[in-house]
């Protein structure tokens, strides 16, 4: 039986890794868990899963000592945003395996995340690495060509450029496929969320940029792809659901019966593929340059994107200029030459208040 910690449980991830877990009570065990803003489900979560009432706490520094102190195979990061990098951190110190669904601690935290990792200690919650993963399993790593990355294309996939210059938070929030947070679902509406995984998908597999490719994919049933270099390409296939990635988070590299129902090939089904047009949605082609860069340049470019997008939903900026803000920020930045925790963190205050900067000329 393994003893789980959950960080942000009473986000998406959280509550479905713990419905997963209700699932399936001979596998698992709660002994920790962290929220942050729902304290009623919080403290709900652990009467259920008889978590001792010291195991339940608010907060990323609450978060942190919780996985310094508390005895877990597997910890759970589904914490939103780059708060989660000291959690990351901390697990990977006491080396528990880290089910990462913090992409932005990876992103942000670059060599000083990876480096303190132990070979197979991070396992990716994201949909698309979680696939990844899975399609690597079919060959060795000298064989792989290039992996590619799949994308819904968002609510406005093929939209021009002036189309959208009157995108409003409300449309940008309606999301064709999944059901996620403001800052996710948005940042899926500017492909920001993308240019992330690639980020991503660079650190977690070590494979350069220019072998990483994005397509279109609208169904958002092939979560991801992995082309081997004899030109044949592996796709991991399940409809759209997160329980699936989860649950694999909890169990690598083993899998439990019935988490998600699978394609039902008696019916007819088709599926579709298409590139995905870089000068309109700009995002991946910065996070190209800002990951080979690397540094505390995804730091500044993940910050500088929480703010835009607060700015944006509160109707400061157009939708364009998220991006616009975002580049200017990163072309201002002037990286640490040293990655400490310290030196992300810094860098991130620097960007947020150069972006909110640069926000309040713009309102």
């Amino acid at each position: 039986m393994k003893k789980i910690i959950i960080l942000g449980s009473t986000g998406s991830i959280g509550t479905q890794a713990l419905e997963i877990i209700e699932a399936n009570p001979d596998k698992f065990k709660v002994v920790g868990l962290a929220g942050n803003t729902n304290k009623d489900l919080l403290a709900a979560q652990g009467l259920k899963f008889s978590v001792p009432e010291k195991n339940v706490v608010v907060g990323a520094v609450a978060a942190t000592e919780l996985v310094e102190n508390i005895d877990a195979d597997v910890v759970i990061n589904g914490i939103t945003g780059s708060i989660g990098l000291a959690p990351t951190l901390a697990t990977l110190r006491t080396g528990k395996r880290l089910a990462l669904a913090n992409k932005e601690s990876l992103i942000v935290g670059g060599r000083l995340v990876t480096d303190a990792a132990a070979p197979g200690q991070i396992v990716p919650v994201d949909s698309e690495h979680s696939a990844l993963a899975q399609c690597l399993l079919a060959g060795d790593a000298k064989e792989v060509a290039k992996l590619i990355l799949t994308a819904s294309g968002g609510p406005f996939r093929g939209f021009s450029s002036d189309q959208l210059k009157a995108a409003t938070p409300e449309q940008a929030l309606k999301h064709p496929t999944w059901t996620m947070g403001r800052v996710v679902t948005t940042n899926s509406a500017t492909m920001v969320n993308k240019g992330l995984e690639l980020i991503e998908a660079h650190l977690l597999f070590g494979i350069p940029f220019e072998r990483i490719d994005v397509t279109v994919h609208p169904q958002s049933v092939v979560h991801s792809m992995v082309s081997f270099i004899d030109g044949s390409i592996i796709a991991q296939c399940s409809p759209p659901d997160m329980k699936l990635p989860i649950a694999l988070g909890m169990t690598w590299p083993n899998r439990i019966d019935d988490v998600t129902p699978p394609v039902d090939f008696t019916k007819a089904h088709t599926w579709t593929f298409e590139p995905l047009d870089e000068e309109v949605f700009k995002a991946v082609k910065i996070a190209r340059q800002v990951g080979s860069a690397g540094l505390t340049f995804p730091a500044a470019y993940n910050a500088a994107n929480e703010q835009a997008v607060d700015a944006f939903h509160d109707r400061k900026i157009a939708f364009p200029e998220i991006l616009e803000i975002i580049e200017e920020v990163v072309g201002l930045h002037t990286p640490s030459a040293e990655m400490t925790l310290e030196s992300v963190l810094e860098a991130e205050l620097w960007a947020r208040e150069t972006a909110n900067q640069l926000i309040a000329q713009r309102s």
